[in-house]
């Protein structure tokens, strides 16, 4: 019988952690900070950064919304990256998507603080996670991580394959299995024969944004099954890139959507937030300064 993998349980230990380090940076006079960049008129990134503001609130993390322009241009965003890695008070930076038409975001997004590139947004972050340096994953890719280790499931000499390719899960999550041992294989567009790659599989990461793309045909039996999609059906439910009532009773686990991946992501964002923000504390302190103790800003609200 196939379990449900659902990342509410991964979601609370998180927030319990982000909490109690939250507190003990507040007693210390640190309040942990994060700026949202916001340069769209897209309801549903506006859903996305409220929903996060109010998740900080719950563990001590202020969230600061940066409202740009919805055509602003890309030196506008890079202007408003710049100020905000420059803020001493300012310990976890997120630009969100999507961008003004004509923004490369991978361009923009390096001029991120690498050491407040809470999302991993910045080429740079990339490039560390892949030579196995100290960096903050994508949240999503993190997250898919932090739900495998939470349900016990083994990596080492497992072979996993995952469907995508993107910056955003498909490739930093890949570096993340690698670096676990797992035998990683990155299928995209132009893969050939999906079903018999995908159901040689111990552990399937499907990333694509194609909803119920895959069936039981490209699930191995036993296989265990993360789902990152969330695309709205035509009755505005969210489905996953997985077609979860076809792979049923023969994968072994599967996480839902929504209610898997997700939940686990938004708590990552602002643990690594509170990560930032006391190792940038540390830092203050090793150069022999106090460092800021006056929070970055009030909690906004996107409008």
């Amino acid at each position: 019988m196939t379990r449900l993998l659902e990342g509410k349980a991964s979601a609370a230990a998180i927030r319990d952690d982000t909490a109690a380090a939250a507190h003990r940076l507040r007693d210390a006079g640190v309040v942990p900070s994060l700026a949202l960049v916001l340069a769209t008129a897209d309801e549903s990134a506006a859903w996305y950064t409220r929903a996060i503001a109010r998740a900080g609130e719950k563990v001590g993390v202020e969230v600061w919304i940066e409202r740009l322009a919805d055509d602003a241009s890309a030196d506008e965003i890079r202007s408003a990256l710049r100020k905000l890695s420059a803020g001493p008070s300012v310990h976890g930076i997120i630009l969100q998507a999507p961008l003004p038409p004509g923004v490369d975001g991978v361009e923009v997004a390096a001029d991120i603080a690498p050491e407040k590139d809470v999302d991993g947004a910045n080429p740079l972050s990339l490039g560390r996670l892949t030579a196995g340096l100290p960096a903050f994953a994508p949240a999503t890719a993190a997250a898919v991580m932090r739900l495998l280790d939470d349900q016990g499931v083994a990596l080492s000499g497992r072979h996993a394959v995952v469907v995508g390719r993107s910056l955003v899960v498909g490739k930093p999550v890949a570096m993340l299995l690698l670096a676990r041992n797992a035998t990683v294989t990155i299928c995209h567009s132009r893969t050939v024969d999906l079903p018999t790659v995908t159901s040689q599989a111990d552990v399937l990461v499907a990333a694509v944004g194609r909803p119920r793309m895959l069936g039981a045909e490209h699930v191995k039996p036993g296989a265990v099954v993360i789902d990152v999609g969330t695309t709205p059906d035509d009755d505005g439910t969210l489905v996953g890139d997985v077609d979860a009532d076809a792979v049923m009773g023969r994968a072994e686990a599967v996480t839902p959507v929504p209610g898997g991946v997700g939940p686990v992501t938004t708590a990552l964002l602002l643990h690594s937030t509170v990560a930032a923000a006391s190792a940038l504390q540390d830092a203050w302190r090793a150069r022999g300064a106090p460092g800021p103790r006056v929070s970055w800003g009030p909690t906004a609200r996107a409008p």
